[in-house]
């Protein structure tokens, strides 16, 4: 059964996350206007939890039930890193290294990324939906959740047949704010540098979905600049590759395995 809880972040205000089954911890981490629900609609979270996993999945800042205000104030640079620390020191999971896993997709991807290079040390990482290209450049490289959260903020909706109007429509269907959107977007603009990602000890698999025109074609990059990086592809574009068998297989096989050396590049 999953269970909602919360915890304080640091500026006091509350981040809420779900728990599912038992054994060796595995926090999960959404993408950007997703819910922390979308790795149980998606299947992961219940795959890891028969497993023998105890599957952490939180909402980020601006997201779902978290906490969602919509002034700058409340997004300082890497905030939802500082969230994600938060939360692990909650759980008690900040201390002994190696003493859980984690994975993130696309933005989530980004923050597990940013969470190590600042020091995180799980035993195992996942970046899905995340590319070299993307992580060492602000998250909304093509500007086109700025243009379509400025509309939407306006009042201005954009066409429906344009590139905008789908994303909008998605944003509407997701039920965030817009206003706490737009500054998740500024919060999120630290990179991660190919200096920081040669510092990484973590074992971590990349992996994308062969249809991801915009995270596959720099994903084999990004696990190449890990010192212990994987790349594995899977079917599917960046909307449905989470959702694939194909996906939980690959996810369940790498946190399964002896960690006690490091992953090789493959």
């Amino acid at each position: 059964m999953v269970a909602d809880r919360s915890v304080p972040a640091p500026d006091g205000r509350t981040l809420t996350y779900r728990e599912l089954g038992t054994g060796r911890p595995a926090v999960l981490l959404h993408g950007f206007t997703a819910h922390g629900a979308t790795w149980f609609d998606a299947g992961p979270a219940h795959a890891l939890a028969e497993r023998g996993h105890r599957v952490i999945v939180p909402d980020l800042r601006g997201h779902g039930t978290s906490a969602a205000p919509d002034e700058p104030g409340a997004y300082p640079p890497d905030v939802l890193t500082d969230d994600l620390f938060a939360l692990l020191r909650h759980l008690g999971l900040d201390g002994e290294p190696g003493g859980y896993d984690l994975a993130g997709y696309s933005l989530g991807g980004r923050v597990v990324l940013r969470a190590l290079v600042r020091g995180a040390h799980p035993k195992r990482a996942v970046v899905a939906g995340q590319g070299l290209r993307a992580v060492t450049g602000p998250l909304d490289q093509r500007g086109l959740f700025r243009r379509t959260l400025d509309a939407l903020l306006a009042g201005t909706p954009p066409a429906l047949d344009s590139p905008e109007g789908a994303t909008a429509a998605w944003i509407r269907r997701s039920r965030n704010d817009p206003g706490a959107l737009r500054q998740v977007l500024d919060a999120t603009r630290v990179p991660v540098t190919r200096d920081e990602l040669a510092t990484v000890p973590t074992p971590v698999l990349v992996l994308a979905g062969a249809d991801d025109e915009h995270q596959a074609p720099t994903a084999r990059a990004l696990a190449d600049a890990l010192p212990h990086g994987r790349h594995a592809e899977v079917p599917g574009d960046h909307l449905t590759a989470l959702g694939t068998p194909e996906f939980h297989a690959a996810v369940l096989e790498f946190l399964a395995e002896d960690t006690d050396a490091p992953s090789g590049h493959r």
